[in-house]
């Protein structure tokens, strides 16, 4: 049985990455560059070598306090999150026998965090998310 993950061989010659327009992010890795090894022997591929499709985001705030007297102040906040709402792709799927192999299947806030309960992070608030705005008001006194 065997622990963690087998790389694959790298083929030489053969780019990594291919333009694929109907893909997200507009390329998926080459089946031609890799070859599946046999048994638990790693293959060449090193690792952490490819690097997954990254990851881009505008966080803005924006905010007002109104004095109401000398020692009382209401402020007023505005929060946006991914503020021009730019799509962020997982890492492609990695295992050679998917039919899937290569190309991203799902958005960066659901790949960092599973979505299940038990994982602690909730999807809709990860980074890579779509865009969220978020009002705060705030009295100080």
């Amino acid at each position: 049985m065997a622990v963690g993950s087998v790389r694959a061989d790298l083929i030489g010659g053969q780019p990594i990455w291919i333009p694929a327009p109907s893909s997200p992010g507009g390329r998926h890795l080459n089946p031609q560059a890799f070859l599946q090894v046999v048994g638990n022997q790693q293959g060449s591929l090193g690792r952490n070598v490819i690097f997954g499709p990254g990851m881009a985001q505008l966080d803005f705030a924006l905010q007002k306090e109104f004095a109401a007297s000398e020692r009382t102040a209401l402020r007023f906040r505005l929060e946006a999150f991914n503020l021009w709402n730019h799509p962020n792709f997982g890492n492609p799927v990695g295992a050679l026998a998917s039919g899937t192999f290569g190309s991203s299947t799902s958005m960066l806030n659901q790949f960092l965090g599973s979505g299940s309960p038990d994982s602690g992070l909730v999807p809709a608030l990860q980074i890579g998310g779509p865009r969220a705005l978020q009002l705060g008001l705030r009295l100080h006194f």
